[in-house]
């Protein structure tokens, strides 16, 4: 190195021992001045293409690079190098960035509150195109799932009657835009089957944000754990093979230790607390004929649109002094002698949320109060008969006869005694499970 300093001094004296440019004479990747011309021009036509509205209003890097392809261009640049060009050139326009909508959203805090219902597309080797419905309890993580050739209203229909089956009837099902959850997007003030068959089984129908899959986070989240354990590193050759592979998954997932937020329980066990999930009988069946309307409560969440209002069920309802970005909870609400659309800002659990607008939702067929739901672990009682001369308030024996003891007062509702009997038959399976663990 020393020699070679000395043959630069006495080349250039003491110039030549100043740091020269190490930047190479020949770029053999630098795009040519000729194509950054071609790219830029390619860039204009296209722009002045969609503002005349011929075709396709497709001006970015890979519409770039068919328009220069078709020019029969070499070197072809790739679009990253085309992205570059526009760049430099400053002929891209930057991108305005949205601020984040904050939803309305629930708040769950133990099992049987919520649960969410979503479903994949996957393509079979040889091109069968399936749709894998999933759902998972929100705060319990027990999921379930089915596999289906359709996504129809029919489709969402069975799966919603297996997940209230088998993860049980919660207080609210969450469920995205779909064609087959919503009912379509053509009739105004459209109840689809699976608002109908909410309502008869007892559950509130909660609808995601559009477009929004963060609201349905939890069971976006379980699509991936159910991408990779039924799907890769496999070979499913058809619906039973694929059905009989996520069954396996969904055993093994519900009785593993390896979520952080359930303190090394498992998902089978958190479902059960602090009481059994209430599931839908066996066999329960949907009508040949169209679900009536029963009384009970729909839910969106929905996003104020820049005309001042929201999107409900394919009509806009106004929103008072709307703000752009702002979300907010829509309660559609049946009752035998009213039906109401009302507007709030926060979700029911929220204390402090406030209505912001009431409207009436017109309807065009009756709404019948809500049936008795029979469950798998309760069975209403025999309707009791007129009591005689002989028998005495007394506790008899019998089953009911702790039932006859805690209310004497028999002009009291049918309902009211199920809903109570219902009650002391949990406590009394609670009680029995606590004692197992503790001897």
């Amino acid at each position: 190195r020393v020699c070679k300093w000395w043959r630069a001094y006495q080349a250039s004296g003491w110039a030549g021992l100043k740091e020269k440019s190490r930047v190479p004479h020949q770029h053999g990747r630098r795009l040519s001045p000729k194509v950054r011309k071609a790219v830029q021009r390619a860039r204009s036509e296209l722009e002045a293409e969609a503002a005349r509205g011929i075709g396709l209003k497709y001006i970015g890097g890979r519409a770039i690079r068919t328009r220069l392809k078709k020019w029969k261009l070499k070197p072809l640049p790739s679009v990253r190098s085309i992205e570059r060009i526009l760049e430099a050139s400053d002929m891209t326009r930057p991108k305005e960035s949205q601020p984040e909508i904050e939803y309305p959203r629930l708040q769950p805090n133990q099992a049987h509150q919520l649960c969410q219902v979503d479903h994949m597309p996957h393509y079979l080797q040889g091109g069968q195109k399936l749709y894998c419905f999933n759902a998972i309890d929100v705060v319990s993580r027990y999921p379930t799932g089915q596999v289906f050739t359709n996504r129809r209203a029919t489709d969402a229909c069975a799966f919603l009657i297996h997940v209230w089956q088998t993860i049980g009837i919660t207080q609210y099902t969450q469920v995205d835009n779909e064609g087959c959850f919503s009912g379509g997007f053509t009739h105004p003030y459209v109840l689809g089957q699976c608002a109908r068959l909410a309502l008869r089984v007892g559950t509130e129908l909660l609808f995601s944000p559009v477009h929004h899959p963060k609201s349905n986070g939890t069971v976006e989240r379980f699509h991936q754990d159910y991408e990779t354990h039924v799907f890769e590193d496999t070979y499913l050759a058809d619906v039973p093979a694929v059905q009989a592979q996520a069954d396996t998954f969904f055993d093994l997932y519900r009785h593993s230790e390896h979520h952080s937020a359930l303190n090394e329980q498992t998902p089978a066990s958190v479902h059960q607390q602090p009481v059994a999930p209430r599931l839908l009988e066996a066999d329960f069946t949907l009508p040949e004929t169209k679900l009536p309307l029963y009384a009970g409560r729909l839910h969106f969440m929905r996003r104020v649109l820049a005309d001042g209002s929201v999107s409900v069920l394919n009509v806009p309802w106004s929103v008072p002094d709307p703000d752009a970005h702002q979300a907010v909870w829509v309660t559609v609400e049946l009752l035998p002698e009213t039906a109401t659309l009302t507007i709030y800002d926060a979700a029911p659990d929220c204390p402090t949320r406030s209505c912001l607008a009431t409207y009436p939702f017109p309807l065009k067929e009756p709404v019948l109060p809500h049936p008795q739901t029979r469950t798998a672990d309760f069975e209403p009682p025999p309707a009791s008969t007129p009591p005689t001369s002989q028998e005495s308030d007394e506790p008899s024996e019998g089953p009911l006869s702790f039932w006859r003891w805690l209310l004497p007062h028999r002009s009291r509702p049918p309902v009211y005694q199920r809903l109570i009997q219902l009650a002391l038959f949990r406590t009394a399976a609670f009680v029995h499970s606590i004692a197992e663990t503790m001897y």
